[in-house]
């Protein structure tokens, strides 16, 4: 919808439990955009993606794609969830798991169409994983199952792609790789990707706008825009320092408790 933004979220709180977890919170992305979602441990960062997914309930506030609240069932937004473990022995080959993503709703057996099957092999090939097609998801290593499952969730053709934290577990060559794999998606595919992590780090060549979660609310807008001094300290509710040192961001926090724990989670924070 031409003028519309793919996803906006408008004045959005969320409480669990009777708790506060996010406040507040504002910010819209457009198509083909890269989006990264950062914050510690604890943050809210899960909680914000599951509350775009329509899993999570609001307290106040709306979340909608294309102008329209969404819902459920919105086939316009994929999801990669956190920390999937696939058993070793798994009987279920790369392709037959992608292709899940189109009928896995589905009750019993049917003969997938010539088309699905073209549709699963042009998503394995999106993500550079046809030579893994027939092999079991089970023996496939971290980096080549987080593929997989990109693939799959980009199977019904989402305008929006959500992550919670895809490089958690793998080492830092792979995780390069999947944020480039990502990028390619965003290029080439002009699907939106908002994705959750720690460290913004490996995400700054690629990333058009970032959401900066702490405190219980949100920061967004351009990097140049959020991770400034003045704007993560009034988000932090404390003074921060941010330093460029050899190309990368370092958000140094003044002595506080807030800061003492969230140190502890954030590969990016220094306390002085």
């Amino acid at each position: 919808m031409v003028g519309t933004d793919l996803l906006k979220v408008e004045d959005l709180d969320v409480s669990i439990a009777g708790r506060m977890i996010l406040r507040d919170v504002n910010f819209r992305i457009d198509h083909g955009e890269f989006t990264g979602l950062i914050g510690s441990n604890g943050a809210g960062k899960t909680t914000l993606l599951r509350v775009i997914l329509g899993v999570q309930a609001a307290a106040r506030g709306r979340v909608s794609v294309h102008g329209q609240t969404l819902t459920r069932s919105n086939s316009s937004v994929g999801y990669v969830p956190q920390k999937v473990v696939f058993e070793p022995d798994l009987p279920v080959r790369v392709r037959d798991f992608v292709a899940l993503g189109l009928d896995g709703a589905k009750l019993g057996f049917a003969r997938r169409s010539r088309q699905n099957l073209e549709l699963v092999d042009e998503m394995l090939d999106a993500v550079e994983a046809a030579a893994l097609a027939n092999r079991r998801i089970g023996s496939l290593s971290g980096g080549e199952q987080q593929r997989v499952l990109i693939a799959h969730a980009l199977v019904r053709k989402p305008e929006l792609l959500l992550l919670d934290e895809p490089l958690a577990s793998l080492d830092p060559g792979s995780a390069q790789e999947i944020i480039e794999l990502l990028h390619s998606v965003v290029v080439h595919q002009q699907v939106a990707v908002l994705m959750s992590a720690h460290e913004m780090n490996p995400l700054l060549p690629v990333m058009d706008r970032v959401v900066y979660v702490a405190n219980g609310g949100v920061a967004s807008g351009t990097t140049d825009e959020v991770v400034r001094s003045d704007v993560l300290s009034a988000l932090y509710g404390h003074h921060v320092d941010v330093l460029h040192v050899h190309g990368r961001v370092l958000v140094v926090a003044g002595e506080s408790d807030h800061a003492k724990s969230m140190v502890a989670d954030h590969p990016a924070v220094i306390v002085e």
